[in-house]
């Protein structure tokens, strides 16, 4: 069969494995879940040891498709969820058992008191970090100096999620810039963690981890570590990067204005460009690109899929039931469900910030709602208002994009929200854009993370191969009659995220008093 690379797509669910071809086709995938604890409001863990687990029995499971040869691997690379924050002491051993991931936003305090020093709109001109702040490694690390100083005291190095991995397969601690760009203090433009912001954090330099090139290779795998996976001594393990930027590249967004959108939990539009995207209002959330020279500039809604989720787990269940009873794929009931409606819903407005929103859409404190509810309604009316309340927040995040730089005519669609021909009907309605799907789909991010294996080992020369990988799969239009109606909507929906952003302390004050 030739030589192959490993690439794992370390996700918040759960890791996707795949085997690839030189020629970028994939031959094999698995994907293996982990949990995510929540022991307070705002922390969310989870254990870098259920992460090795799930590496390891992935890639066991792969190696029992008989279209995979474990002497064939040449390389590994690793894409990993952003803004890690794991302790190291002197001898590279992990300190906590439990770490927060992403999505953690406990550090509240501690990015207050970094104010106090740090102007936050020259702060995110520098990072480009449009997060609520406290997600960043920075302010984790921070709060983990105030409330565990004894962990802290022998912590020397504070690594991300996929550079654990990386050192647990090689021995080595090293990042990328993809992902040294996600620890609040990486100057984007510069190229490097920026003393100033490091100093003002109270921190040692020394506590971030050395940056390499994404393709670079970090090292072998180790003897032992070969033995027990099974693989070749001299497989090499490939630095990878952040699971924003692998996604973009295996989504075709490496060159000047290419864009995408991902369809999951929580769903962005990303544009690709040689300067980041930066502004002080909408403070799109800006990455180093894995691919040289370049930057990921992207908008996004946290509460897509989980919002969608909620209404058909809350509202519908009984759909969802007699889908699974007679052996129905549950999302397409649902969808024929809300096929049943007229676009615009009858004048219902979903907002689907259920779960809070980014800095542009008011913040962690903002929530969600119907709002226009009457008796007409129907259950396919607030299923179709769902739908398109997650399609109308993105397309205000997409506007914001295309006025700080030109995006193409179409944009290629990924992740879960892909699948279905009907939502893909819907974003192209309500974007004004093509929407296509193409074969890639879920395997973007374990591709982009292939496609840095393969160039590291110089099996590839450049990324370019990735493109002649998009094979169409579906193309959806804007239908012309649909403009009238979504325009309508899109006026509608901006004043109803203004009113529940204006709504949000109100209601976090009713929140309180009912607990």
């Amino acid at each position: 069969m030739g030589d192959t690379v490993a690439a794992f797509d370390l996700g918040t669910g759960g890791v996707k494995a795949a085997i690839f071809r030189p020629d970028g086709t994939c031959i094999a995938e698995e994907v293996v879940s982990y949990r995510t604890f929540y022991p307070s409001s705002s922390y969310h863990e989870q254990r870098p040891e259920d992460w090795w687990e799930a590496i390891c029995a992935s890639l066991r499971t792969l190696f029992e498709n008989t279209a995979v040869k474990a002497g064939d691997m040449r390389a590994i690379a690793v894409s990993g969820h952003s803004l890690g924050c794991l302790p190291l002491n002197e001898n590279g051993a992990l300190l906590q058992e439990f770490v927060p991931i992403w999505s953690d936003g406990r550090a509240v305090a501690e990015a207050e008191d970094f104010f106090t020093r740090v102007d936050p709109d020259t702060w995110y001109r520098t990072t480009g970090n449009g997060f609520p702040a406290p997600l960043y490694t920075v302010f984790k690390a921070m709060w983990l100096r105030r409330n565990a100083p004894d962990i802290f005291a022998r912590t020397r190095t504070i690594i991300g999620t996929k550079d654990y991995i990386n050192l647990r397969l090689t021995g080595r601690i090293a990042t990328d810039p993809s992902y040294a760009s996600g620890t609040g203090v990486y100057d984007l433009k510069a190229g490097r963690y920026s003393a100033e912001l490091v100093e003002a954090a109270g921190l040692s330099r020394d506590l971030f981890a050395p940056i390499v090139a994404s393709t670079d290779v970090v090292g072998d795998i180790l003897p032992e570590i070969a033995e027990r996976l099974g693989l070749s001594p001299g497989v090499k393990v490939v630095a990878g990067g952040v699971d924003n930027s692998c996604m973009a590249l295996g989504g075709r967004t490496f060159l000047e204005g290419d864009a995408y959108a991902s369809m999951g939990s929580s769903s962005w539009i990303t544009v690709s460009a040689s300067e980041p995207l930066l502004d002080d209002r909408v403070r799109p959330f800006v990455f180093a690109h894995v691919a040289p020279g370049m930057f990921i500039s992207a908008t996004s809604i946290f509460s897509s899929g989980t919002s969608f989720n909620w209404v058909t787990d809350t509202l519908l269940p009984d759909v969802k039931h007699a889908a699974r009873l007679a052996g129905v794929d549950v999302h397409d009931a649902l969808f024929r469900l809300a096929g049943e409606a007229p676009a615009g819903a009858r004048g219902l407005i979903f907002v689907p910030t259920l779960g809070g929103g980014t800095s542009f859409e008011g913040g962690p404190a903002v929530r969600g709602g119907f709002l226009g509810l009457d008796l007409q309604h129907g259950r396919a009316d607030i299923l179709r208002a769902t739908l398109e309340g997650v399609a109308l927040g993105l397309r205000i995040a997409l506007d914001e994009l295309r006025r700080m730089t030109a995006i193409g005519p179409e944009m290629i669609i990924v992740g879960g929200g892909a699948r279905s021909a009907f939502w893909r009907q819907v974003f192209a309605d309500v974007f004004d854009c093509a929407i296509v799907k193409t074969r890639v789909d879920q395997q973007a991010a374990a591709l982009g993370a292939a496609a840095l294996a393969l160039a590291g080992m110089g099996l590839w020369e450049d990324f370019l191969p990735i493109r002649a990988l998009h094979v169409a799969e579906g193309r959806s239009e804007p239908a012309p009659e649909a403009r009238k109606v979504y325009r309508a909507a899109l006026a509608a929906y901006r004043r109803a995220a203004e009113q529940q952003h204006e709504l949000s302390g109100a209601l976090a004050a009713l929140r309180e008093a009912a607990t």
